[in-house]
C-alpha cells in the first residue's frame, strides 16, 4: 500500500510508528482489514539496519465492532420510540386518573407491561419474539395465567409488533383481573391466531375471547385500555382491531396485514403527533 513508503522513511529517521489499521489484499484478490505492528531493527551498534513488520488480521474484530454499532443504533431508536409511547401513556392516564395514587399505580404497570416487552427483544438480540412469549409474559404478573389457552401457527413478531401487542396485552389482562375471568375461579381465556390469504397478501388475525367469566354490569368509559385496543395497537401494525363485550367477558379482534406483525419486517419510527392523535379520543372504555 502506498503508505508504506512514508512509514519507512520514519523509520530510517529513527520516529517512531504507532500500531495502526490498514486495508491489505489477500491472493485471491479479496480486501482484508489487518493491524500492522513495524519496528525498526538495530544492529550491534544501534544503527537502524532494516525494519520489521507484523500484520494481524483484525476482520473479526471489525465485524463484531460493526455489529455493535448496528445494535447501539437500533437501541437507540427502540429507546427514542419507548420514550414517545411513555409520554403520551402518561398524558392520557393523567386526564383518566381521579386521583394522584391511582395515576402513579397505573402508569407504573404500563411502564413495566412495557418493560417485559423489552426483556423479550434484549433476549431475542431485538429480532422479535414469538406470540407465546409476549402473551405469556404479559399475562403472568396477574396470576391465573393456566387459564388462558394459545393456539395459532409460530410467528416471530417484529420489535414493533412487539412493543404495541404488549401494551394491548397488558390492557387486557388489566381488565380481567378487575372484571373479568383473572378476577374470578371460573372462565377461560382462549387467544386463537391465523393467518389467511396469498402470498403478498396474507392477512393476520388475533381474537382474544373471555368465556364463563363473573357478570359485569358496567363498564368504565373513555378508558385508556379501550384507546389502545381500537386503536393505537392496530394502527401501529397498519390494521383494524374490534373490541366487543357482553355481561360474561370481553373479546378483542385484531386484523392486519402479516408484513406489518413478522420479525423480517422493519419496524417504522413513532410518530408523537400521530400518536397524541390516536390515543386522545374519547371511545368506550374496558378499563377506567
Amino acid at each position: 500500500m502506498d503508505e508504506e513508503p512514508r512509514i519507512l522513511e520514519r523509520i530510517r529517521k529513527g520516529e517512531q510508528v504507532e500500531t495502526y489499521e490498514t486495508i491489505r489484499r489477500r491472493k485471491d484478490g479479496s480486501l482484508v482489514p489487518v493491524s500492522l505492528t513495524i519496528s525498526p531493527v538495530r544492529n550491534a551498534v544501534g544503527q537502524i539496519v532494516g525494519a520489521s513488520k507484523i500484520a494481524r488480521d483484525i476482520s473479526v474484530a471489525k465485524e463484531n465492532e460493526y455489529r455493535i454499532r448496528m445494535l447501539m443504533r437500533e437501541v437507540n431508536h427502540r429507546v427514542k420510540n419507548q420514550y414517545s409511547v411513555i409520554i403520551s401513556m402518561i398524558r392520557e392516564t393523567s386526564k383518566r386518573s381521579s386521583t394522584p395514587a391511582q395515576f402513579e399505580r397505573q402508569v407504573r404497570e404500563r411502564i413495566m407491561a412495557l418493560s417485559l416487552s423489552h426483556d423479550l427483544l434484549v433476549s431475542g438480540d431485538w429480532k422479535g419474539a414469538t406470540i407465546f412469549e409476549l402473551l405469556l409474559a404479559q399475562a403472568k404478573p396477574f396470576g391465573n395465567e393456566e387459564r388462558i389457552s394459545m393456539s395459532g401457527p409460530s410467528l416471530t413478531l417484529s420489535p414493533n409488533a412487539v412493543q404495541y401487542l404488549g401494551i394491548a396485552f397488558h390492557e387486557l389482562a388489566t381488565n380481567s383481573a378487575k372484571y373479568g375471568v383473572l378476577s374470578a375461579a371460573e372462565g377461560t381465556i382462549t387467544v386463537q391466531w391465523k393467518v389467511t390469504g396469498l402470498v403478498g397478501q396474507k392477512q393476520f388475525q388475533l381474537i382474544w375471547k373471555e368465556r364463563d367469566g363473573p357478570e359485569v354490569q358496567t363498564i368504565g368509559h373513555g378508558g385508556f385500555g379501550s384507546v389502545v385496543l381500537r386503536r393505537v395497537a392496530p394502527a401501529a401494525v397498519s390494521g383494524t382491531g374490534v373490541l366487543e363485550h357482553d355481561s360474561h367477558g370481553v373479546t378483542w379482534t385484531l386484523q392486519a396485514p402479516l408484513t406489518q406483525l413478522e420479525a423480517s419486517v422493519d419496524s417504522e419510527h413513532v410518530d408523537q403527533r400521530a400518536l397524541d392523535q390516536v390515543m386522545s379520543g374519547h371511545e368506550f372504555g374496558i378499563v377506567p
